[in-house]
């Protein structure tokens, strides 16, 4: 792959997640300091930015959107939007809950634009039902956290934040 130049405009304070898909673990920095740490769970069949892959993006993104903020613990979320919270109930479908930080993918041809964009490919940042299985690569490609950690994270992540997956 060709070498890609990044240009960032940053605020104060620099926050940096950092999502590795071999520790299955989200790392959040902030000015140089760790500040939190999370499990994860990301795409069953590894890593892809190409759409129709089911692949976990890699490469640098940026909260686009962090999406219900206010909501409770186990809000489930259907096309973005609040439907109702999770009753708990154990399901095979993969549900959206708590909270989802949007990623938009800033490396052009990689995770940006025709065929490899994360935005289109509607990558989140999201809680999960599914909690029992953090720490494995079992998802769709999304970043699967605990709900607790969804509402932990939204103290510290907002929109224009990076995010680079590994």
């Amino acid at each position: 792959m060709p070498s890609t130049t990044l240009s960032i405009t940053v605020g104060s304070p620099l926050r940096l997640a950092l999502i590795s898909l071999e520790a299955q673990c989200l790392r959040l920095w902030e000015d140089g300091r760790l500040r939190y740490q999370a499990i994860v769970s990301t795409a069953a069949v590894g890593a892809s930015c190409r759409e129709g892959s089911g692949g976990t993006p890699t490469g640098w993104h940026r909260i686009a959107a962090v999406i219900g903020r206010g909501e409770p613990l186990g809000m489930r979320f259907s096309s973005r939007e609040p439907v109702g919270l999770w009753d708990g109930e154990a399901c095979d479908e993969d549900l959206i809950l708590t909270r989802i930080f949007r990623l938009e993918g800033l490396e052009e041809g990689h995770n940006c634009g025709l065929g490899c964009d994360s935005f289109e490919r509607y990558i989140y940042l999201h809680g999960t039902n599914h909690e029992g299985a953090l720490g494995q690569p079992v998802s769709h490609g999304c970043i699967r956290l605990s709900n607790q950690a969804c509402l932990e994270l939204e103290a510290w992540l907002s929109e224009g934040d990076l995010v680079h997956i590994a």
